[in-house]
């Protein structure tokens, strides 16, 4: 084994494989998911979900600061159990937020060996550095996120079913475990696909009677698995069930739009970039093999969850998230073949457009910390109000070493198929790092609704926790429940009439109280927002 001196010299080895490949992916996996608070949006609502579940004892049905909140349960038991397990390492929120890389981190394991079995072994690290280095899933993918498993289900289905006529029995196995996890974890509609594909999978089997065995005891095992929790759930919370299944069925019962199908498609050329122009180029180069399961397997599960997409989902960035891993597999012969111009163009975009963007970020760590250069460090502060940069000397040494680890990986890596992908995806995630390291600070400032809870709480009699609200999104009652250990209850309902203080959220009209009795106490908003507004009522 090479000493580090060695390895530096030599620089890394290509095609990337055994521990240097899942270093890589480790690198990517677990870059950006510490050091901040759960940001507003899906990230809130998420820990908040997990959070409550974990703090109530009940690991039955999802709740978000305690009102039902009619979810598959399998995220919130993931994130819940890493927040158990990790609560004497990392701040709760962290704990919990690691189940999004036990997800992702199965994705690429998965699509991994989907790639080996349909390209061969020299291929399969393209598979999952091409997902990984997908524009749109960078964010997602380490934000609390349930639809983070319905991609690990689809890595880990394609892998199982580009097997299905040479280890049948793991194929069942695994294509039942895929099946529940998509079930439990991101609901019906993701799992149609998942039940579409099993025709043609069954038909591109060379020994077709197997196959249907093979087919049938994985659908068995992904409903012995996945049926039991609705089950129970039906017997002991029959009203929680039934406003479940009519949320996972909703979506179902909304006709398909050819519009939704056109603004989903429209997504993808910087969503799915670079993947999507490398899956083009697999199918021209290979269109005399278009039958053959290398081709036809992956093709044919995109092209039927983009039908799933235009039918049961709005044209949003989460639900596009099912596209990318059929589009990175697919991508996987055209990776390793451009031509050498392509390739080098490639190669040298990536070079220099992730070389930039990190000169920016550093300039823009030293407007933020340093005060220079000047007229930049006073938009730093107009646009978060309040901010003051500090020099976090870990973040600063985090920062200093994944530039010095882009240099290197720049000057010493070898001519080969590889490297245009390599510089991509490594790129991508150094650059994520190094945002994350020395910007952190500032976009959490502003993204998190931490200060205005907090506030919130101070104006409140101590001990008081009957808040009413009006027009408090998911996101702010999780993150109320999360930071202040305060549910606010909707004003309309009977425990929110109860109540002598009452939130309000918007701009406008909609900070007007509901009558003269009320008056009010505090006004404020997240640092940097305009139009977002609070008001704290008492009566």
């Amino acid at each position: 084994m090479p000493d580090f001196a060695t390895l530096i010299r030599r620089g890394i080895r290509l095609p990337p494989g055994g521990w240097v490949l899942a270093g890589m992916l480790a690198f990517y996996v677990l870059a950006g998911l510490f050091g901040r608070d759960p940001w507003k949006g899906e990230d809130a609502i998420h820990i908040g979900t997990a959070w409550q579940m974990l703090s109530s004892g009940d690991w039955l049905a999802p709740a978000l600061a305690g009102r039902p909140f009619h979810e598959p349960p399998l995220y919130y038991w993931t994130a819940a159990l890493t927040g158990m397990l990790f609560d004497w390492l990392l701040p709760a929120h962290e704990a919990m937020r690691l189940a999004s890389g036990v997800w992702i981190a199965l994705a690429l394991v998965g699509l991994y060996y989907a790639g080996r079995e349909l390209y061969g072994t020299d291929s399969a690290a393209a598979s999952p550095m091409l997902l990984a280095g997908c524009a749109g899933l960078l964010i997602h993918a380490h934000d609390a996120q349930p639809m983070l498993i319905a991609l690990a289900a689809y890595a880990g289905g394609l892998g199982a079913l580009a097997t299905i006529g040479r280890k049948p029995r793991l194929t069942g196995v695994f294509y039942g475990l895929a099946l529940a996890a998509c079930l439990l974890g991101a609901g019906i509609a993701p799992t149609l696909p998942l039940l579409a594909i099993a025709p043609l999978a069954w038909w591109l089997s060379p020994d077709r009677n197997k196959a249907l065995q093979t087919l049938l005891i994985g659908l068995l095992i992904g409903l012995l698995i996945a049926l039991p929790w609705p089950l129970v759930l039906h017997l002991t919370q029959p009203a929680r069930f039934a406003a479940w299944l009519a949320t996972e069925l909703a979506p179902l019962q909304t006709p398909f739009s050819f519009v939704s199908l056109g603004r989903f498609a429209a997504m993808l050329p910087l969503f799915a970039f670079p993947a999507l122009p490398l899956a083009l180029w697999t199918l021209w180069t290979r269109r005399s093999q278009w039958r053959f399961p290398a081709q036809l397997l992956p093709l044919a599960f995109l092209l039927l969850t983009l039908l799933l997409l235009a039918w049961a989902y709005r044209p949003r960035e989460i639900p596009a998230l099912l596209l990318l891993p059929p589009l990175a597999l697919l991508a996987t012969p055209g990776a390793l073949s451009l031509r050498r111009g392509a390739a080098n163009a490639f190669d040298w975009f990536a070079m220099s457009v992730f070389s930039l963007f990190a000169l920016l970020i550093w300039v823009a760590w030293s407007a933020m910390a340093l005060g220079f250069p000047t007229r930049l460090a006073e938009r730093v502060v107009v646009l978060r109000p309040g901010f003051v940069g500090e020099i976090h000397w870990l973040g600063l040494c985090i920062g200093g070493v994944a530039t010095l680890f882009w240099l290197w990986l720049i000057a010493t890596a070898p001519r080969s198929p590889y490297r245009s992908l390599t510089h991509w995806t490594l790129g991508f995630t150094t650059l994520w790092l190094i945002a994350n390291a020395l910007l952190l600070p500032w976009f959490d400032y502003g993204k998190s609704y931490r200060p205005v809870a907090e506030a919130v709480a101070r104006a409140l009699p101590d001990g008081s926790r009957c808040l009413a609200e009006r027009g408090l999104s998911q996101g702010q009652l999780a993150s109320f429940a999360y930071f202040v250990d305060i549910a606010p209850m909707a004003y309309d309902s009977p425990a929110g009439r109860q109540c002598h203080w009452l939130l309000l959220v918007g701009s406008g009209s909609e900070l007007t109280a509901p009558d003269a009795g009320w008056t009010q106490v505090w006004e404020g908003r997240r640092p940097g927002e305009r139009r977002e507004k609070f008001r704290l009522y008492r009566r």
